[in-house]
């Protein structure tokens, strides 16, 4: 009884571990690498249903991105710590990747 039992919880955890692959490759399939070096500009995503007014507007129409705002330093493997104004002290500097945008100068 008990080696049927054990039989049973290892099927489940390799069905299980079948199931954590596959929704990982689907996940990886819309994830994007990125990566930035101190010096470069970023854009920082910013949640409009915190109810925080941006430039006087709040709710859907304020933006979703403010900057660009240079990077400093990279921490750990995904955040990186950016360089904010004094309107924005009162806000940690370091930031997910997840939050960032790159941003590329293009001269008119």
């Amino acid at each position: 009884m008990i080696e049927v039992t054990n039989a049973k919880v290892t099927v489940a955890k390799e069905k299980l571990k079948e199931a954590r692959t596959r929704q990982k490759s689907y996940a990886d399939k819309h994830r994007r690498e990125l990566e930035f070096q101190p010096g470069d500009h970023v854009f920082l995503k910013v949640s409009p249903t915190r109810g925080v007014r941006h430039f006087g507007i709040k709710g859907k129409l304020s933006p979703r991105f403010i900057g660009p705002f240079e990077i400093l330093d990279r921490v750990g493997e995904v955040s990186y710590c950016l360089a904010l104004p004094p309107q924005l002290s009162h806000v940690h500097d370091v930031f997910h990747v997840s939050l960032l945008r790159g941003y590329k100068y293009h001269p008119l």
